[in-house]
């Protein structure tokens, strides 16, 4: 499965562009915002600006939407630009979108305001957009996409499935092309949880090589790949396979490790026994921040390394376990990618990248 086109959206931007600058910049300290009912009290998180995104006109089209399902817009039509296909409205396009936690934020205030106005009194705008597959149909929309679509809601492994649901789809010809994707938001709600059951980092620096005790900054964003079994040339690289819970090609050389790791698990100590001290590790969740689909970011990095053929340094460099990180960013011969994730019962999701 071919990735086509690559587009994204997080706190430092809208675009591979702006995920480029990131890696150069290295780590930025995300900004603090205020802890709802405790006055002066501030917590720091990666949040998404939607004032700083430079074209209004999509966002003009779905002004009533929510803030995941103009997130998720705006990085499926960025997916679509960067692939730089002129055809692409005679093809048959899907739309996979994974995410963790879905709508929340907008389901929180939906039932806030039955609190408040009772049930005749509720916004049935608000209703409708608290529907989990609410963001696909924007997009859908808003790019006039006609194929087949689905959301995926679970926790942890929501996009590896949506990676095994593309392949299937391009497999059986439902599609030429997809648009899969992951969006998660950041609210008061995950903020508060996040920071009752996890530890979280003070100074907002994700510390991915510590694994135990974790250290999570909370984080939201979208990123989408425009996918197909063929390509022209123009490709970013080959997903040429997606594991859950086993992973057959364990102990299989590659030229790089990226792990997810990013503190939204209570115990991250599984990724130190499926790492080998001679193959380079390396983790790019202290640019995005917390969260459960950040293995999306985490594959797009990677799909930049094996286009662009370099090696982009890891954020934080903190390695109590001697860890042969990537510490520098340089020009590399790349070939391979293996990227690791972890969930709450120490099983493994593991997605092997490849160069043409």
């Amino acid at each position: 499965m071919k990735i086509e086109g690559i587009g994204i959206l997080f706190s430092q931007g809208l675009g591979i562009a702006a995920l480029e600058q990131a890696l150069q910049n290295g780590w930025q300290k995300p900004a603090e915002t205020e802890v709802p009912r405790q006055p002066g009290k501030k917590t720091p998180s990666y949040q998404v600006n939607l004032e700083a995104v430079p074209d209004k006109t999509l966002l003009r089209k779905i002004r009533r939407s929510d803030k995941l399902s103009k997130m998720s817009a705006l990085a499926a039509a960025d997916a679509l630009a960067d692939s730089g296909r002129d055809d692409i409205a005679q093809k048959k396009i899907g739309i996979i979108i994974a995410t963790a936690f879905g709508p929340h934020v907008t389901t929180f205030n939906f039932l806030d305001d039955i609190l408040d106005y009772g049930d005749a009194g509720v916004s049935p705008t608000t209703f409708s957009n608290s529907v989990h597959n609410a963001a696909a149909s924007y997009v859908s929309m808003c790019l006039n996409i006609k194929g087949p679509t689905l959301t995926l809601s679970q926790f942890r492994f929501s996009f590896p499935s949506a990676l095994q649901l593309a392949q299937a789809w391009l497999d059986q010809g439902r599609c030429d092309y997809i648009l899969v994707g992951a969006v998660d938001q950041y609210g008061d709600v995950l903020g508060y949880v996040s920071d009752h059951k996890l530890t979280t980092a003070p100074d907002g620096k994700i510390k991915p090589f510590t694994f135990q005790p974790t250290c999570q900054t909370p984080g939201e964003g979208a990123v989408f790949f425009l996918v197909s079994n063929e390509s022209e040339g123009n490709a970013y690289c080959n997903i040429r396979a997606v594991y859950t819970h086993h992973d057959p090609e364990e102990g299989k050389a590659v030229d790089i490790n990226v792990i997810d790791a990013d503190g939204m698990l209570a115990d991250e100590s599984p990724y130190r026994a499926w790492l080998s001290p001679d193959i380079p590790t390396t983790a790019y969740s202290p640019l995005f921040g917390s969260m459960m689909i950040g293995g999306a970011f985490n594959l797009a990095v990677a799909a930049l390394m094996l286009n662009n053929q370099t090696e982009y340094a890891a954020p934080i460099l903190e390695n109590p376990h001697g860890l042969k990180l990537l510490s520098e960013t340089r020009r590399a011969r790349i070939e391979t990618i293996r990227c690791i994730g972890c969930n709450c019962f120490g099983e493994k999701v593991v997605a092997y990248v490849n160069r043409f």
